[in-house]
């Protein structure tokens, strides 16, 4: 970042301060001249700064710092002998709220997660953020391990194709349907209600798709040089590959409930009865959606939904006849 040439405004430094004194904190000791260059502002200005911020503290009771301890204070010898800043009193800034182990593991979880998007996995991003975390914390988090999944192996070739810029080849398998091999230009990997997605131009259907990578084997780099990846990609759901509608009807004044599954162009309401048809990656995954109406929704078509419902439903009814008796 380049020094500034223009005197600081007084809204411009109030913000430099914010955030000074969380970078000064952070790296310890740091020179003059790096700290000047990280903000934007001469050596000169910065000095001036660090030099200010020994007359910042917290107010007593009539206004005024009055405490040594209640000010921020700098190592004056190592900023005049060698022009480096040191902060040696920070004024309670360290006593801010810290999460709890089981919080800082639950947030390690999701990281670890977040690595396996291709985007992020190689930013060294999440390597500085679990550090962070683990730092954070009120007592150490426990150590977090995510279990790998089948899709782990289909997002690392993934991860490669758009590193490399080649599209991938793999066999897809959708429900009820023969499987097809497909040769696709990857734009990016997405999580969605705990389910991985790859979208990316299909080569077979010559437009942007979107894959549930559960229904992804054998994947392979192909040597292909990717020609789509500056295309637009559908929002979620709205281009699955080999999607599958499903016609469920429910009381109109639970509609609330379908939340964003619903849109202008796929209900229809008549007489306080709302018929709508849902657009999903798998027909089968209705049974999930059906568990919120407690029974008040009915799923009309395909077939395969009805029977994953009822299944599902089934199921959860024979706990109810069948219970459990102690020994």
């Amino acid at each position: 970042m380049s020094a500034q040439t223009k005197p600081l405004l007084a809204a411009d430094r109030v913000r430099l301060y914010l955030t000074l004194v969380p970078y000064l904190l952070e790296h310890g000791q740091v020179s003059l001249a790096e700290a000047a260059e990280e903000f934007g502002v001469t050596p000169q200005e910065m000095r001036g700064m660090v030099e200010k911020l020994t007359v910042i503290g917290l107010p007593g009771d009539s206004g005024y710092w009055q405490q040594p301890q209640e000010m921020f204070d700098i190592n004056w010898d190592l900023l005049d002998e060698d022009d480096v800043i040191e902060i040696t009193n920070d004024v309670a800034l360290r006593r801010v709220p810290r999460f709890t182990a089981r919080e800082a593991a639950a947030l390690l979880a999701g990281l670890q997660m977040v690595a396996a998007v291709p985007a992020v996995s190689d930013s060294g991003l999440i390597a500085g953020l679990i550090s962070k975390l683990s730092r954070g914390a009120a007592n150490a988090p426990a150590e977090v391990v995510v279990a790998p999944s089948a899709v782990d192996h289909v997002r690392q070739v993934v991860a490669r194709g758009v590193q490399e810029g080649v599209a991938v080849s793999f066999t897809y398998q959708a429900p009820d349907a023969a499987p097809t091999t497909r040769t696709v230009d990857p734009v990016q990997i997405l999580i969605t209600n705990a389910q991985w997605y790859l979208q990316g131009w299909c080569h077979l259907r010559e437009a942007m798709r979107t894959f549930h990578l559960d229904r992804v084997s054998d994947p392979q780099l192909t040597d292909i040089p990717i020609t789509h990846a500056g295309d637009s990609v559908p929002e979620a759901f709205s281009a699955v590959d080999d999607e599958g509608e499903v016609r469920v009807v429910l009381p109109e004044r639970l509609a609330p409930l379908l939340g964003g599954f619903l849109s202008a162009d796929n209900v229809e309401t008549r007489d306080g009865v709302l018929e709508a048809r849902l657009r999903l990656a798998d027909p089968r995954g209705i049974k999930r959606v059906a568990a919120r109406f407690g029974g008040a929704l009915e799923v009309k078509d395909p077939g395969i939904a009805r029977t994953a419902t009822r299944e599902w439903a089934a199921a959860g009814l024979a706990l109810y006849r069948h219970p459990q008796h102690d020994d």
